[in-house]
């Protein structure tokens, strides 16, 4: 249809026949993405010497659940119903000239922040475990981003399938490393005291960082959701892949945090990294390469998804270089140690995807919980939707001008990003600045899934 750009015109539902159950895509998929240690690493600054365990493992199940309830639902919906992934289905929240920038070319550009995370993260362990400075700026810190950022770039681009294959065998690396590490502390949790009491600042502030973890991949729920069959594999994927996992892969860490400042008084930092180290020996050394040999399909995977969205919006600069140019911003921002803030990092992702999932939810449910289509150039109650809930999501940062007792209260702005970029978005279209939707294909119509089973 010459009247669509590229990336819709030439776009092809996933059919029914080809679609899988619930517990062979969706669940261990996102199950993989909560073991990374990149979402664990951290989870424990400022919550957990802020309030008791009972406190942090309820927050952590309350945010399972809204990341499965307002960040995931509506895209997967979307997905499965349609066939189609994100930068498809988002076309009509944002528009089919909008939606180059958003979801398209921002998915890539979070992308390129999280290829520098998990080159950053793994080069600290693979130095860490052989007892060598893990702090970025060193001539060894360089070589080996450098090295490995590279080789898994270019993976991503070339053997992409390969990983995948044996992503679910690397997954069980982490599991076994976490519940490794939490029998090595659990003795220490019974005596586990609070040393800065503020319960409400830890409760949302674990909110915030797994919601800022999750968001990105609660939207990509369009590109799971096109592969299941119905609303139960939709429904029992999402539950299973994303809160019985976050209550793990964050619960367990976060014990052990817990447990091993306890079981040891000179151990000041609260990182999972530390706690590691302070095993020590060789197990510790062990554990590091472990979890670096892990990060191998995280690394891989963010690549390959950053790459796919700047081939798929721009097709004309060729797929491996873009994706090098990327990896290469990625690397130095590893480099230089940019990428060491997870936190700040999360907030970020957090505020650019939590309006972009409320607005894609409002759409859904204003279009009788189906897709309108792609609606003509720049839908503005989208874009409008977004700058406003992402406003609201960046009011906890430390350059905001905002009072501190004002800023305490703006966790978890995640949260409150989706319910602006929701609200916003259903008040907009309503007041008629939603533009009128487009034909995709004659196909679309065709794509009926079975009646859903729950």
């Amino acid at each position: 249809m010459p009247s669509l750009p590229d990336y819709l015109a030439k776009a092809s539902p996933n059919p029914i026949s080809k679609r899988a159950p619930w517990y062979v895509n969706t669940a261990p998929s996102y199950a993989g993405v909560f073991l990374w240690i990149a979402f664990y690493q951290s989870i424990a600054q400022g919550t957990i010497d802020r309030a008791g365990v009972g406190i942090c493992i309820l927050a952590l199940v309350v945010a399972g659940l809204l990341c499965y309830g307002l960040y995931y639902y509506a895209p997967a919906m979307l997905g499965m119903k349609t066939g189609y992934p994100l930068y498809v289905v988002g076309s009509s929240t944002f528009g089919t000239t909008g939606g180059y920038l958003m979801p398209g070319l921002l998915m890539g550009l979070l992308q390129i922040g999280w290829f520098a995370v998990a080159t950053y993260l793994t080069t600290t362990f693979i130095l860490s475990g052989v007892k060598a400075n893990a702090q970025p700026g060193t001539v060894a810190f360089a070589i080996i981003a450098i090295l490995w950022g590279y080789i898994m770039a270019y993976i991503g681009v070339k053997g992409i399938q390969y990983v995948a294959k044996v992503s679910l065998a690397l997954n069980v690396i982490p599991l076994v490393m976490i519940l490794f590490v939490f029998a090595r502390t659990a003795p220490g949790i019974s005596h586990h005291t609070v040393t800065n009491s503020d319960p409400f600042a830890a409760f949302t502030v674990l909110i915030a960082v797994v919601i800022g973890f999750f968001a990105t991949a609660g939207a990509a729920g369009a590109d799971f959701g096109m592969n299941n069959r119905d609303q139960r594999d939709v429904k029992w994927g999402g539950l299973v892949g994303i809160a019985i996992p976050v209550l793990i892969a964050g619960g367990l860490p976060l014990l052990s945090v817990a447990g091993a400042r306890a079981l040891n008084p000179n151990l000041t930092s609260i990182t999972y990294g530390d706690v590691i180290g302070a095993t020590g020996g060789w197990v510790a050394s062990v554990m590091f390469f472990l979890f670096a040999l892990a990060s191998v399909t995280p690394t891989c995977f963010c690549a390959f998804i950053a790459g796919n969205s700047f081939s798929t919006m721009i097709p004309r600069v060729p797929r491996m270089m873009s994706t090098m140019t990327g990896a290469t911003i990625g690397i130095i921002l590893a480099i230089t140690g940019a990428a060491a803030n997870l936190v700040t990092f999360f907030q970020i992702v957090g505020a650019s995807f939590g309006p972009i999932c409320g607005a894609i939810a409002a759409d859904y449910l204003l279009s009788g919980r189906k897709w309108a289509g792609p609606r003509r150039g720049v839908n503005w109650a989208g874009y409008i939707a977004w700058a406003v809930g992402f406003f609201v999501g960046i009011l906890p940062f430390p350059f905001m001008p905002v009072p501190p007792e004002i800023k305490r209260y703006a966790q978890p702005a995640v949260v409150y990003s989706f319910v602006v970029g929701f609200v916003v978005y259903l008040a907009l279209a309503k007041a008629g600045l939603q533009p009128t939707a487009v034909s995709l294909k004659p196909e679309t119509d065709l794509l009926k899934p079975k009646p859903s089973r729950a």
